[in-house]
């Protein structure tokens, strides 16, 4: 079933905005990596330090999650509501 996955439907974007020296983000990128493992996305580590706005916008609320663009956690990433916020968008992108 994981193979049909990967065929018929494209990868979800994840983006994970954190900074070096952070260890709530070292937590959350090791919960998307065991995710990963089951589920296909990409996952995008966004320095929010290499760039003054993002880290003006976001140096209060790291480590924060985007699925497909939108805000999904911040600070902590709950496993489990991560597998289903996934499955959402992975149902809404059949071919």
């Amino acid at each position: 079933m994981r193979t049909l996955l990967k065929k018929n439907r494209k990868k979800i974007k994840v983006e994970l905005y954190s900074k070096e020296e952070c260890h709530l983000c070292d937590e959350v990128k090791a919960v998307l990596l065991r995710t990963q493992k089951e589920l296909p996305f990409d996952i995008v580590e966004v320095d929010i330090a290499r760039n003054q706005k993002l880290f003006d916008e976001f140096k209060e609320q790291i480590p924060v999650v985007f699925i497909e663009g939108r805000k999904a956690f911040k600070y902590r990433v709950d496993e489990t509501e991560l597998q289903r916020k996934l499955k959402r968008v992975l149902q809404s992108t059949k071919l």
